[in-house]
């Protein structure tokens, strides 16, 4: 069963193809410029990788504007590229993620050409049509302040086409069975070439019905577990890794009562809970999420990200909460976007703190989940605020101080590398970082050595401990007669406090502290007295070295 479950204890990476290596000097990464970074990520400890979308399109938006389904972007190489590349990770037990993108297309797709052109094609009920422009064609955009509409007239088709996201995006008619079809044929067609699951974009989009006359969409859950057993029988391991931004009520209805739909979510309500505590300093909204989102199947996981290729979704927030963590990690008007969020990336958000990076990876690593990590955070790679939108967090990785940053031999990258600064590849890059046994990158690939090692907070189950602190955030893991115990100081300043691990634990009792040899020994009433530094903290693991050495996770 761990084998079936093997998203349970993994170390996820995101990427794009085009912002990672560029072997011909096009300045536009390609397969073969990742396959000659595999064992990099392999030594880093990353064990599944999650490609951004990489088939034919025309790239208006980062690849989001599928073109052809099928298909690889002769920019990136070709689907020949495709299967080398994911052979390689195979080879080095690697699984391959890729994005599924099917709530909408590109408006150059054929599909939509031959819909817009032709009202007797099949095609023309795989997109979603009114004769006039709804009321609410307003209301209900994914880009307020760039987006102007969500219903937009095409002359060809004399009829207004729905697109919940840009114009150039029509939105595909899901709730048609030749569609849904056509996701599973997709799907199948990529599971064949050595994909073992997909991220799936926008899914509550996806599985809501659309058209002129529906006024509150209607979910249809059920499309969900017609995916799940269609990997099911294609490739019994194969997982969906959902983005659904949605309440913690709905979340059973994504996962299924019985884990019969999707097999991961990412954790939005965490994530924008965990930024307002590292900018406040305040555990406690951050405590109340993790307890709303406890609920779910044995068979489900959370994703939990710090950031990602987007922007830091700040809407589920109160407008005061939202507020706090604007000020503390994007005050400038040109550092927010969409009115709801931030697209910085993290170090700068950060102020480049070794500190509190730490203190924040360590989170990610010991949230209850599988930690999803964007590419160049390893290293503490910055952004350029004079791209457009969220381009200003997807530039070139960093791979050293040669020109270019060693990503392309070419002198027009498909982005501007970051240069210059603190943040620029000069000083922040893979090459010094991994000269440096003290680095960002080399202490990232420690701590994820350690966090493979510890299972408990991939399989088990999670009870928050009680410190009297709001900024000290004190987690317990148990699963299989083994228990661990993290803590985080949320703060700048040293706090000493005392945590009862509970497991009716005598006095006298040793939590091992796994990164150091500072253990601690339970006091009075069988606690312990702990004392974090500023941004600090520790995984211990319950019980006596002989414990540790010789625990049990068959």
């Amino acid at each position: 069963m761990i084998n079936d479950l093997w998203y349970k204890n993994a170390i996820i990476y995101c990427l794009s193809v085009a912002t990672y290596m560029d072997t011909d000097g096009d300045g536009i990464g390609d397969f073969k410029g990742l396959m000659r970074q595999l064992d990099y990520l392999l030594g880093f400890g990353v064990t599944a990788i999650w490609l951004m979308p990489f088939q034919p399109s025309p790239g208006k938006d980062g690849g989001y504007d599928v073109a052809d389904y099928y298909g690889v972007n002769p920019q990136f190489g070709t689907l020949g590229d495709f299967v080398e590349f994911t052979h390689g990770c195979h080879q080095r037990g690697i699984r391959v993620l890729i994005d599924l993108v099917v709530n909408h297309t590109s408006n150059e797709h054929p599909w939509f050409q031959q819909a817009r052109r032709h009202p007797e094609s099949k095609y023309r009920d795989w997109y979603v049509w009114s004769k006039k422009k709804p009321k609410d064609a307003k209301s209900g955009m994914v880009f307020p302040g760039v987006q102007k509409s969500t219903w937009t007239y095409d002359d060809v088709a004399k009829s207004y086409y729905f697109h919940r996201f840009y114009e150039f995006q029509p939105d595909l008619n899901t709730a048609n069975p030749d569609v849904q079809a056509e996701i599973l044929k997709i799907m199948g067609f990529w599971i064949q070439l050595g994909v073992s699951g997909f991220r799936m974009d926008a899914v509550p989009f996806v599985i809501a019905e659309k058209g002129p006359n529906v006024t509150e969409p209607i979910e249809q859950y059920e499309m969900l577990r017609s995916l799940r057993e269609f990997l099911s029988w294609r490739e019994g391991d194969a997982i969906i890794l959902a983005e659904a931004n949605v309440l913690p009520n709905t979340d059973l209805d994504y996962f299924g009562k019985e884990g019969e739909r999707l097999q991961m979510m990412f954790n939005f309500q965490v994530n924008q809970n965990l930024f307002y505590a590292l900018a406040t300093a305040d555990n406690r909204p951050l405590i109340k999420s993790l307890k709303k989102t406890k609920p779910r199947p044995a068979t489900a996981q959370w994703g939990q990200f710090l950031r990602n290729h987007d922007e830091l979704d700040l809407g589920r927030l109160t407008n005061e909460q939202r507020q706090a963590v604007f000020a503390a990690f994007g005050p400038d008007k040109d550092m927010q976007l969409y009115d709801r969020g931030i697209r910085r990336r993290l170090a700068p958000m950060l102020q480049g703190d070794r500190r509190r990076l730490e203190l924040a990876y360590s989170l990610l690593l010991t949230l209850p989940g599988t930690p999803v990590i964007r590419y160049g955070d390893e290293i503490g790679m910055g952004d350029d605020l004079r791209l457009p939108e969220r381009q200003c967090a997807r530039t070139p990785m960093q791979w050293s101080s040669e020109p270019q940053a060693g990503f392309t031999q070419g002198d027009k990258p498909i982005l501007p590398v970051v240069s210059g600064g603190a943040y620029g590849f000069e000083h922040v890059n893979v090459a010094e970082q991994r000269r440096d046994p003290n680095s960002l990158l080399n202490w990232m690939e420690r701590m994820i050595r350690m966090r493979k090692e510890v299972p408990e907070i991939g399989w088990g189950d999670f009870t928050v401990l009680r410190v009297a602190r709001q900024d000290v955030l004190a987690l317990r893991y148990d699963w299989r007669n083994n228990s661990v115990v993290i803590l985080h100081n949320l703060s700048g300043e040293p706090r000493e406090f005392w945590v009862d691990v509970g497991l009716q634990a005598e006095e006298g009792s040793l939590l091992v502290n796994l990164l150091s040899g500072e253990h601690s020994t339970a006091e009075k009433s069988a606690r312990h007295c702990i004392l974090l530094e500023g941004y600090g903290y520790r995984w211990f693991r319950v019980g006596g070295l002989c414990n540790l050495l010789n625990r049990s996770d068959s």
